[in-house]
């Protein structure tokens, strides 16, 4: 891993995220602090200390500004920690964007799609990722595809970046981080109460099997 000035440093609890209930990963919220040195309010690929431990991983809006950081277990084991703990970061923004993993629907789509895949290859790992990005914001499976679909013909047409749309969810509405399964626990940023607390009842409706 290539080393880095480790310029931000903070200290956050990680949460089981509320679901899926057999979710294996952890996530924390970065604090307001922290979140805001970052340069941008979108996605921002990181790299430093977790724990002690050398992580490399991009953080992910939370749709308020902030950002949101999923631990996986691989990470959690390095570090020898678990939800519950809080743990000490020690980062800073990389200086190259790293390629993104191209999602299996995706990759199908461009494979069929030899115009759309010539522009793939040739753009930034920056610009793959803000396609990738644009696709997964879209909540619902028939809006994934149809955003698939759209993404091939710019892409075959010479569109070379998805340029609009909302990157940090905070206008759209289209991001958020994950509930804690630990609700009661779990920091609420402020002026999120509202929202957040409607996420957490729709939450516990499906658990129980509510309307």
């Amino acid at each position: 891993m290539p080393q880095t000035n480790a310029s931000i440093r903070c200290k956050a609890r990680l949460h089981r995220p509320a679901a899926p209930a057999d979710a294996n990963w952890c996530f924390l919220l970065l604090p307001a602090s922290a979140s805001a040195r970052l340069p941008s309010r979108g996605m921002v690929s990181v790299q430093g200390r977790f724990a002690g431990a050398p992580f490399q991983a991009t953080l992910e809006p939370d749709g308020r500004g902030g950002h949101w950081l999923r631990v996986e277990p691989p990470l959690q084991a390095a570090a020898g920690v678990a939800a519950g703990d809080t743990v000490a970061l020690a980062f800073a923004p990389m200086a190259e964007e790293p390629e993104p993993l191209l999602p299996p629907d995706l990759a199908q789509a461009l494979d069929a799609h030899p115009g759309a895949r010539t522009t793939w290859d040739d753009i930034t790992a920056v610009a793959r990722r803000d396609w990738i990005h644009w696709i997964g914001s879209g909540r619902k499976a028939e809006t994934r595809a149809k955003r698939i679909a759209s993404a091939c013909d710019m892409l075959a047409s010479g569109k070379r970046r998805a340029c609009c749309f909302d990157r940090s969810g905070m206008y759209s509405r289209s991001l958020a981080a994950p509930v804690a399964a630990d609700q009661d626990d779990a920091p609420v940023p402020a002026g999120s109460r509202g929202a957040l607390g409607r996420t957490r009842r729709a939450v516990q409706a499906r658990a129980t099997g509510a309307a």
